[in-house]
């Protein structure tokens, strides 16, 4: 079973003064004064454990894992990186509860740590900040702005070509291992260097009447590596009951070649046949299959997902809805209101959002909601009169609407928000909350700071 806080107090330096540090030591303050975020994580780490041990390393304890959490996510650092700064940095130590005597923990310990948090509890322990913030008059729930933005997966532009070649490699791959580490009885042929050369053939190539004949042939040898994946699952799934390592192997090549299933497809479709595959039948990478397409305006394309932010009068992020799909913003307006509701248990007065959320539809559900003035930063045919109680009232929400554009941008610069690392959908909207957790309680801590 695993520990919330350290049972002894630490023996741990003492605090320089550094403006960063002071940052830290107003964090610290806002974390002990929140102690159910402890509990959240608690339960996440004990999931499942039932037998206490006795023996064997100490783990790390709820308080720990938050804090360095909180540090990766504050300085953009990767695994190694924090694994390193904990160890080296004083002004770290103290913070993440770490005492002189103890060596930190490895980059191993880290991740299987800080990624053993769920979604569901970032999302809580979002919810007991707003409330210390509430608790602390920094931030009512009077006033709300909303927009949307997109944060990106991790992966490579999703060219056909790439994706073929790609399903061939890894399936390759995982054919190679269950034959030669596993002793599996397989026989296939390995395409990865005939298929790198078509991927490289295709890209290079002059015109349409260059690239079809080597699309054609890309196409042939995915084909046959699929084949190759459909026997070796029928005969790995006689083996694989003795063997968990072997069942692990089995399901990645039942995965992978599943996805190299449907890449051929569409590309089939799109190549030989000629047809618009829509995007909701097309996988745009095997390694991050849950990545959806959003345009922008029909100006960018986006890969990954289009979240929506709510933001306060005190620059906290409010609320954040990480979205599956490409919906219009004018879908979304009742249910980030409704959030707002069961986030603070009343609706804000004052609403500005986007342009692209206006409608006389999402005009009327704000009013029902008795929320007094609503603003639309594009009118869309829309009257000041209708929104607001005065013109000037709508200026002043459509100036505090801009804010937003500003908060977006600080998450996207300084807590990596532009582009997520981590890998699968669990842990995108880990990421995604997690950056959000951290640019709240640095924006708590500053208005602490400032009042000192």
């Amino acid at each position: 079973m695993r520990e919330k806080h350290q049972k002894q107090m630490l023996l741990i330096d003492p605090p320089t003064g550094h403006p960063k540090e002071k940052e830290l030591e107003a964090i610290s303050i806002v974390l002990d004064s929140t102690p159910t975020i402890c509990d959240h994580v608690l339960q996440d780490l004990n999931k499942g454990k039932i037998i206490k041990r006795r023996t064997g390393a100490r783990g790390m304890t709820a308080e720990q894992i938050i804090r360095a959490a909180v540090v990766m996510r504050l300085y953009g650092f990767t695994y190694e990186d924090l694994a390193f700064h904990i160890s080296d940095s004083r002004a770290l130590r103290r913070f993440c509860r770490i005492g002189i005597a103890d060596k930190g923990f490895k980059k191993s310990a880290l991740n299987a740590n800080i990624k053993t948090l769920s979604p569901q509890t970032w999302q809580r322990i979002s919810d007991d900040l707003l409330a210390c913030a509430k608790d602390d008059k920094i931030e009512k729930g009077r006033k709300a702005r909303i927009d949307c933005t997109v944060v990106e997966s991790n992966i490579h532009k999703p060219l056909d070509s790439v994706q073929l070649f790609d399903s061939v490699r890894v399936i390759a791959r995982l054919l190679t291992k269950a034959r030669d580490e596993f002793g599996i009885k397989i026989v296939f042929t390995d395409h990865r260097r005939r298929a790198k050369k078509r991927m490289i053939g295709i890209q290079y190539a002059k015109n349409e009447k260059q690239r079809i004949p080597l699309y054609k042939d890309l196409l042939k040898v995915t084909g046959k590596t699929i084949g190759y994946a459909i026997r070796a699952e029928k005969i790995l799934a006689r083996h694989c009951s003795a063997d968990p390592l072997l069942l692990g192997l089995f399901d990645e090549i039942r995965h992978y070649g599943d996805l190299a299933r449907q890449v051929y497809d569409q590309t089939y479709r799109r190549i030989v046949q000629g047809e618009s595959v829509p995007a909701g039948q097309k996988v745009f990478s095997i390694f991050e299959d849950h990545t959806d397409i959003i345009i922008k305006d029909r100006r960018e394309t986006h890969y990954g997902h289009k979240i929506c932010l709510t933001g306060g009068a005190s620059n906290l992020i409010l609320d954040c809805v990480i979205l599956e799909g490409n919906p219009a913003d004018t879908e979304l307006v009742e249910t980030m209101l409704d959030r707002q509701k069961r986030i603070y248990g009343r609706y804000p007065l004052k609403v500005a959002l986007d342009g692209g959320f206006a409608s006389k539809d999402n005009l009327a559900k704000a009013k029902e909601r008795r929320i007094k003035d609503v603003c639309f930063s594009k009118k869309r045919g829309l009257k000041e009169a209708d929104m607001c109680r005065s013109d000037y009232v709508y200026k002043k929400l459509r100036q505090f609407r801009a804010g937003i554009e500003s908060g977006i941008s600080w998450l996207k610069r300084s807590f990596g928000l532009t582009r997520c690392t981590w890998k699968g959908f669990r842990s995108f909207k880990s990421y995604v909350l997690s950056s959000v957790v951290a640019a709240n309680l640095l924006t708590m801590a500053r208005k602490k700071l400032a009042t000192v």
